[in-house]
């Protein structure tokens, strides 16, 4: 068999970074639940029509169909059953799909975070993955949803995110009442198309917008200006309001979206000093957002664009009479930890979970040593027994190569019939310092910065 080549946009860790990963989620997971929100997982897959109705994104879904599915099948949401179906690409879309079908069973205002994998069809690169792990969280209501949940949002992924050794996170918020406002206010059309344009703006540049927005949404050259003008706002507080307001526009929708986001950014200044910010130019490419919109930023990673990312949708979650409107924000939990994964900056302080490795003066031992290992097991200390009855400087060496922190010694006599003796206590050895000393199973507690690996900052 000849070696496998990797796939482009399909991570897969280390051990060690797998440990990083995981304790991350941990860290989501109380965090989140901490804050209120019910867990929830949703199927992998949704009907095509449910994938492509909202936002510009059939080019990213994944088909879901059997190897011998009959040859005339439909793609792109021509056909029926199993090839009707594709790979969710975001966790919103299905949360929206779950509120509809269980809206006779859930308590409203209803909270939920979810983690999963999901599947985008993009092209590849740092920090861009086709599968990878989101972390959402999201509140819905029946018919009005008060607007005091868009304030509270991005103070629980700051919280979240502070609580981590990563590099300082900044949110950026924005209203697409205020921008389509705007752009109703100077008299384009297509304020739709004037969003999808403007927000390509750090991709493409000003000139590139400035073209887009003739294109698409048929602005003038002093039309496209003022977008422009609009886009370039950003301030840590809220003195943007005065600097749209000095743009000379008016409109009742930009005047509802001012006061909104202003809102935001003064409570994000209040508990977030610094981490709340207007960016006028974020407007988000989705088209079932529609008010306020959130982008946040990795300090120092700024190049990479967005880590977590979302914001209010009044229309997804409806059928009918029925409308549920929400907030949410996403994390792209993979992306990152593949960009500090890839900068050397997040890893586990060891590379295995095992605390304490036993050592084994013989195989005869073996039965004693595996008794001895589960006492420690049995207290939540995470310990293996050496593989082989080398000489105790080797597996001093083993333990040190994978990072186990101790080494536990039994005495001579430990006992029979894989059975330790009470008053066997044995010797532990802290190999980083290499002090030793006498140590009961039954009772000795490693620091608890050793317990588990711990997820640091730096190489």
């Amino acid at each position: 068999m000849s070696r496998p080549a990797a796939l482009s946009g399909f991570p897969e860790w280390s051990p060690g970074q797998r440990m990083v990963e995981q304790a991350v989620l941990d860290h989501l997971r109380e965090t989140f639940e901490r804050h209120g929100f019910a867990p929830l997982e949703t199927r992998a897959v949704e009907p095509l029509d449910q994938l492509l109705r909202k936002g510009e994104t059939s080019k990213e879904v994944y088909l879901l169909r059997r190897l011998q599915a009959a040859d005339g099948g439909g793609t792109g949401g021509a056909g029926t059953g199993d090839d009707a179906l594709g790979l969710h690409f975001d966790l919103t879309v299905p949360f929206a799909r779950y509120v509809l079908e269980h809206a006779g069973t859930l308590a409203f205002p209803f909270r939920r975070y979810q983690i999963q994998k999901v599947w985008r069809g993009e092209r590849p690169q740092q920090g861009r993955y086709r599968e990878f792990t989101q972390a959402d969280i999201d509140i819905v209501d029946r018919d009005t949803l008060p607007f005091h949940y868009d304030v509270e949002l991005p103070l629980v992924i700051l919280a979240a995110l502070g609580g981590l050794p990563l590099p300082p996170v900044r949110v950026q918020v924005n209203n697409r009442k205020l921008c389509e406002g705007f752009y109703r206010g100077i008299g384009l059309a297509d304020p739709a198309q004037a969003l999808r344009a403007v927000d390509a703006l750090d991709k493409i540049g000003p000139v590139r917008v400035a073209d887009l927005l003739a294109q698409r949404a048929g602005a003038s050259p002093a039309q496209a200006k003022a977008c422009l003008a609009l886009a370039g706002i950003s301030a840590p507080d809220a003195s943007f309001a005065d600097a749209v307001r000095a743009l000379g526009v008016s409109d009742p929708l930009l005047d509802e979206g001012l006061d909104e986001l202003v809102r935001v950014v003064e409570a994000g200044a209040a508990a977030r000093p610094g981490q709340v910010r207007a960016e006028l130019k974020i407007a988000r490419g989705l088209d079932y957002y529609t008010g306020t919109v959130y982008e946040t930023e990795l300090v120092g990673y700024e190049r990479f664009g967005s880590i977590c990312s979302g914001g209010r949708y009044d229309n997804l979650a409806t059928a009918g009479t029925d409308r549920f409107p929400g907030v949410g924000i996403s994390l792209g939990v993979t992306r990152v930890l593949g960009l500090l994964f890839g900068a050397g900056a997040l890893r586990a302080s060891r590379e295995v979970p095992t605390c304490v490795l036993v050592a084994l003066p013989d195989e005869a031992s073996r039965p004693e040593c595996d008794a001895l290992a589960h006492v420690l097991r049995g207290r939540g200390i995470a310990t293996e027994v050496s593989p082989r009855a080398d000489k105790y400087g080797r597996q001093l060496r083993f333990a040190q190569r994978r990072g186990i922190p101790y080494v536990w010694f039994p005495p001579a006599d430990a006992g029979t019939d894989g059975v330790p003796r009470p008053d066997a206590t044995g010797e532990v050895k802290d190999i980083r310092s290499g002090e030793q000393r006498p140590a009961d199973p039954a009772t000795w507690q490693p620091p608890a910065a050793d317990l588990r690996p711990q997820v640091v900052a730096g190489p």
